[in-house]
C-alpha cells in the first residue's frame, strides 16, 4: 500500500443509518458480483488502485485492507492502496485523476462529487448500479447532473443527538417536535445548571456552516436554480432566532464539531450536532462509562405543521475513474458497497451503515437501536446540499459562516450579513 502521511481519525462526519422503517423483511437480494475480471480480455485489468482516506485512519485501514486483501486473493487482483490524508485529500486526488495517473477507483465524500465530477474523468455507472439493491436516498447520494458518478458505500446525515438523562432530568418528557417546544427545552435544559450547556451548535466559522440548515428549517431554499436565496426572510428568520438563542446562553460561543462532542461527552452538553460516527469518540472520551445508552437521536424540530424535519446528507461513495482498469474496478466499487460480507464487515467493525435495503435489514444492523433510531428520524429526511454542485462550495459556506458569525458578535445586523452572504455566494457561481 503506497501511504504519503497519516491523520487523526477524522470525527468531523459521522455516519447514520439510512431509515430502516417501512423496509421489508425480506429484502431483494442484490444480483450475484461475477469475479472480477472473469470475462475482461485485458490482462492489466487486474492491476488497479485504490485511493481512500480511510486507508490512513487508525481505526479503519485494518477493516478496509482486509476487504482489499479478501477481494484480491479471491480474484487474483493486485490492488495498490492509495491513502492521503482527509484533510489533502480532495487536492490530491484531483491533481492524479486530472494527470491521468489514478488507474481504477476511489473513496470519494459526496460533497466533493461535484468537483471531481467536473472533470469529465469519471465513469458513469448508472448500468452497475441497477440490480444491486441500493436504497433511493443512497443512489442520491452518488449522483451528478442527471448521472450515477458514485456507488454509495455509507449514507447518513448530519443531526441532533441528545443526552436522554439530562432530557429527563430536566422534565422534557417527548422529544421537541416544534421550533417553540425546542426553544422551551433549551430554557429547561439551562436550569439544570452546573454549567450544562443545552444546546452545543456550531458558532465558530469553521463549522457554522450548519446554520444553513436551520435556515431551510425555516423556509429558505438556500438556491433557485443558480439563484441564491440566502438574504430571504426565511434566512433572516433563522439567523435572528439562532442570535436570540447565542445572546439567552441556550448555545455557547467558540464551539466547533471538536469541542461539541468533548462537553457532550463530559455530560456538559444536553444537544449537539452530530452523525453516527461521533457516538463512538463521545462514549471513548467519557467519564461517564453508561452514556451510550444515553444517547438519543432526535428529528429537527419544525417552522409549521406538515413541514419535513431538515437534515444534510451525509455519505461516502466509490467512483472509477474511466480509462484503463475502469471495467475490473467498477466489478470492484459494487463488490465492496453492496456485497453483504463486504458491507456487514463494515459496519460492524466502523458502525459505518450499508447503503442496500437488504443491509439495512439485517440483523446486525436492526439490533442496533441508536442505529435504528437515528435513520428513522434523521436520514429518512436528509437531503444534500444545494452547494456541493459546485466546485466551490467550500468557499461558498465560509462567506456564510463568517456574516452568521458578524451577526453572533453583534457588529452586523441579521438582514445586512444575509444579504451581504448572498452576494458573496452568487458571485462564486460561474
Amino acid at each position: 500500500m503506497t501511504t504519503y502521511s497519516r491523520r487523526r481519525m477524522l470525527q468531523l462526519m459521522g455516519a447514520a443509518g439510512l431509515g430502516a422503517a417501512g423496509l421489508a423483511a425480506c429484502a431483494p437480494t442484490p444480483e450475484a458480483t461475477a469475479p472480477l475480471a472473469a470475462d475482461d480480455p485485458k490482462a492489466n485489468e487486474k492491476s488497479f488502485s485504490f485511493a481512500s482516506w480511510t486507508l490512513n485512519e487508525e481505526a479503519g485501514k485494518p477493516v478496509v485492507q482486509g476487504l482489499l486483501d479478501t477481494v484480491s486473493a479471491r480474484d487474483g487482483l493486485t490492488i495498490d492502496g492509495i491513502s492521503y490524508p482527509y484533510n489533502e485529500y480532495l487536492n490530491q486526488l484531483t491533481l492524479q485523476v486530472r494527470g491521468g495517473e489514478l488507474v481504477g477507483a476511489a473513496q470519494l465524500d459526496i460533497a466533493w462529487l461535484g468537483a471531481l465530477a467536473s472533470l469529465g474523468k469519471l465513469r458513469d455507472l448508472g448500468p452497475a448500479a441497477a440490480g444491486r439493491g441500493y436504497t433511493q436516498t443512497a443512489l442520491t447520494s452518488g449522483q451528478y447532473e442527471g448521472k450515477q458518478f458514485g456507488l454509495p458505500w455509507t449514507t447518513g446525515a448530519i443531526g441532533l443527538v441528545s443526552n436522554k438523562d439530562l432530557m429527563d432530568r430536566a422534565g422534557i418528557g417527548a422529544q421537541p417536535r416544534s421550533i417553540e417546544d425546542f426553544e422551551a427545552a433549551l430554557v429547561e435544559l439551562k436550569g439544570l445548571g452546573n454549567g450544562v450547556v443545552p444546546y452545543a451548535a456550531s458558532t465558530k466559522v469553521a463549522q457554522l456552516k450548519d446554520i444553513m440548515v436551520w435556515m431551510q428549517t425555516f423556509g429558505c431554499t438556500l438556491l433557485d436554480g443558480d439563484e441564491v436565496t440566502i438574504g430571504d426572510e426565511a434566512s433572516v428568520d433563522a439567523v435572528t432566532w439562532y442570535k436570540k438563542l447565542y445572546d439567552q446562553k441556550l448555545i455557547a460561543p467558540d464551539v466547533d464539531r471538536f469541542d461539541a462532542r468533548a462537553l457532550f461527552s463530559q455530560g456538559r452538553a444536553a444537544i449537539y450536532d452530530d452523525a453516527i460516527v461521533g457516538k463512538g469518540a463521545v462514549v471513548a472520551d467519557s467519564p461517564d462509562k453508561e452514556l451510550a445508552d444515553k444517547l438519543d437521536p432526535i428529528a429537527r424540530p419544525i417552522v409549521s405543521s406538515g413541514d419535513t424535519p431538515q437534515a444534510l446528507l451525509w455519505g461516502h461513495v466509490i467512483v472509477v475513474i474511466e480509462g484503463e482498469a475502469a471495467n475490473t474496478a467498477t466489478s470492484f466499487a459494487q463488490w465492496m458497497t453492496s456485497d453483504d460480507e463486504a458491507t456487514s464487515a463494515f459496519f460492524e467493525k466502523l458502525a459505518l451503515p450499508p447503503t442496500t435495503e437488504r443491509g439495512l435489514a439485517s440483523a446486525a444492523v436492526a439490533s442496533d437501536p441508536y442505529t435504528k433510531a437515528f435513520g428513522e428520524r434523521v436520514t429518512a429526511t436528509a437531503s444534500p446540499s444545494p452547494f456541493w454542485k459546485f466546485p466551490e462550495y467550500a468557499q461558498m459556506e465560509t462567506v456564510v459562516a463568517e456574516q452568521v458569525q458578524a451577526v453572533l458578535i453583534g457588529s452586523a445586523s441579521p438582514a445586512d450579513a444575509m444579504r451581504t452572504a448572498r452576494q458573496g455566494v452568487q458571485a462564486l457561481i460561474k
